[in-house]
């Protein structure tokens, strides 16, 4: 780690100040140029001490940049991770109301919902299906609490941007068809998703570092090494398999993952 603990705290309450404002708080990666990813996830938790402070409840995480695509735009080999809160879970097809989200992002993926705690840095695969209760289709929401670019020099946000910024993290919406993990492989579970009526992207379970359990698993073992885990009833998206889609005011999203079930949400 390169930054001081004063350092430290002062992003993360800048961070809460930007969501709560609506008002984006600068690039970090510029505040702080030896930021590294240590720096990144302290910064993210201090940011999470400030909005259980303000009375909100962990419900689960979530994992990102879990596809190629992704990794390679951002030069980085590994995923990342960030919290879900209660306040972030909305009732599939609900509007989300005007200003709720700073510059609104979706992405499709599968959510994964706990029976059983998972933990230590020696998780296998099936430790995580055995304590999995269902998975459903999912629409996790993006916002930016932070510039996606500097105004002066035109550089963009890097990964330890996102990182401090819980992971990009704002939202989810979760359809109601309830799925048994052994009973579907997951890597050819796909979507079809349409903006305002026509279709933006596609996408496979396999995008998602070939198989979300796998994801799950890189999520466990990290956490176990911080002596975390995944508790039971917690809510887990489990990384997305199509690029982000930018939701402007007035965006209707439908997500057809076929006989998986589907999910909608609007914008006003």
């Amino acid at each position: 780690m390169t930054l001081s603990e004063e350092e430290i705290r002062q992003a993360g309450a800048d961070l809460h100040q930007a969501e709560i404002t609506g008002k984006q708080t600068g690039l970090l990666s510029k505040r702080h140029p030896a930021l590294d990813m240590d720096d990144a996830y302290a910064i993210q938790a201090a940011l999470v001490e400030h909005k259980v402070a303000s009375g909100r409840k962990i419900t689960g995480w979530k994992i990102g940049l879990t596809s190629k695509a992704m990794q390679y735009a951002l030069g980085i080999d590994i995923p990342d991770s960030g919290v879900l809160f209660d306040d972030m879970h909305f009732e599939n097809g609900t509007t989300v109301g005007a200003g709720r989200f700073i510059q609104p992002r979706i992405e499709a993926e599968i959510a994964f919902v706990m029976k059983h705690d998972v933990a230590g840095e020696n998780v296998t695969a099936r430790e995580i299906i055995d304590a999995t209760d269902y998975v459903v289709p999912a629409i996790e929401i993006l916002d930016t609490r932070i510039l996606r670019a500097d105004p002066e020099t035109g550089e963009t946000r890097k990964i330890v941007d996102t990182i401090s910024d819980n992971a990009a993290n704002a939202g989810i919406v979760m359809g109601i068809q309830q799925h048994k993990i052994d009973d579907i492989d997951l890597r050819w579970v796909g979507a079809i998703v349409s903006r305002n009526g026509e279709v933006e992207e596609t996408g496979l379970g396999a995008g998602v570092l070939n198989d979300p359990v796998t994801s799950m698993l890189w999520l466990a073992q990290r956490l176990g090494k911080y002596g975390l885990g995944i508790k039971a009833g917690e809510v887990v998206l489990s990384g997305s398999f199509i690029r982000p889609i930018e939701c402007p005011a007035g965006t209707s999203i439908e997500a057809d993952y076929g006989p998986f079930g589907s999910v909608h949400v609007k914008f006003d």
